[in-house]
């Protein structure tokens, strides 16, 4: 069977990032055996991204006709003109997206791409996302609609919603594994460079970034140490040796720095390198637990399950 059409809308002020990355997943799976066609449509006369790159030549959006099980990718433009316009100026687009769905298309946005869907009445009783700056105006403007504050994405039905500017590209992964499996999206993530592919279970804060606000020296290196070491399964006897501390000293800074035990970190950074490691169809489960430093494939399951 053929694979389905994918139609990128371009608004005015579109982020450049939110459309060219899901594209270029879909134009790399050509690569691997599976081509998909892809095109665009407008809905203002003028198109220019939201760094001031002009676009020309794109098919107004009233003479695009949408197949059933099309793929229709609405991604983010600049807040602040999004919400500079009145609605009825855009009511011609948003009944042609609603339609689109009614049809059978399935609708994706990226970041705030999802206001759209929300305008177009996608979004009632289903969960969704976006960039977590926007989350809290999305519920309060659609709050029919089930938003969910800490994802990368998330889908429910035939609507299709990402956090943003990269996750846009986990959201186009994630519809390449739907279709083709998990090896594909996997070459694909590979070709763009993207090794750590990462599912809806990751959320938009970063493990790697989270507990590193302060300035202790010592503490940082464990911290790097720990990521980089993570398969030596760290005690904190060799920790402590790194920060130059006693373990009683450096149990009791660590957590002063970062809020948390250096147990509750070893687990967390764990979690996220096997999340991201369990989408790689090349590891087993115990191959996964050996890299995170753990006793067996049912210790992972529990560090995953955990709370």
């Amino acid at each position: 069977m053929d694979n389905p059409r994918i139609t990128f809308v371009l608004p005015h002020h579109v982020h450049l990032l939110d459309l060219a990355g899901p594209m270029q997943v879909f134009q790399e799976a050509a690569a691997y055996g599976q081509p998909y066609t892809i095109r665009w449509c407008r809905y203002e006369r003028e198109v220019v991204s939201s760094v001031g790159l002009g676009f020309a030549g794109s098919a107004w959006f009233g003479e695009t006709e949408i197949d059933e099980n099309e793929y229709v990718f609405v991604p983010g433009i600049d807040s602040t003109y999004l919400h500079s316009e009145p609605i009825e100026s855009h009511r011609a687009f948003y009944e042609w997206l609603a339609a689109a769905y009614t049809k059978g298309a399935r609708v994706c946005s990226v970041c705030s791409g999802a206001f759209m869907l929300g305008y177009a009445g996608l979004l009632d009783g289903k969960r969704c996302t976006t960039h977590w700056r926007l989350v809290e105006r999305l519920q309060k403007t659609f709050p029919r609609a089930s938003v969910q504050p800490d994802v990368l994405f998330a889908q429910q039905e035939r609507i299709y919603t990402s956090a943003g500017i990269s996750a846009g590209i986990d959201l186009a992964l994630h519809i390449l594994e739907e279709r083709h499996g998990a090896l594909l999206a996997h070459n694909v993530a590979r070709e763009l460079v993207v090794y750590h592919r990462r599912s809806s279970l990751h959320t938009q804060t970063s493990v790697y970034l989270d507990y590193r606000n302060h300035v202790h020296v010592g503490i940082h290196k464990v911290q790097d140490w720990i990521v980089e070491h993570l398969s030596t399964a760290p005690t904190l006897e060799t920790l402590a040796d790194i920060a130059m501390m006693s373990v009683r000293h450096l149990t009791r800074i660590f957590r002063q720095t970062t809020g948390i035990t250096v147990n509750d970190y070893i687990t967390l950074i764990r979690r996220e390198t096997a999340q991201t490691l369990l989408n790689n169809p090349e590891y087993t489960a115990e191959r996964v637990a050996e890299i995170c430093g753990l006793q067996s494939a049912r210790h992972l399951r529990r560090i995953l399950t955990e709370k």
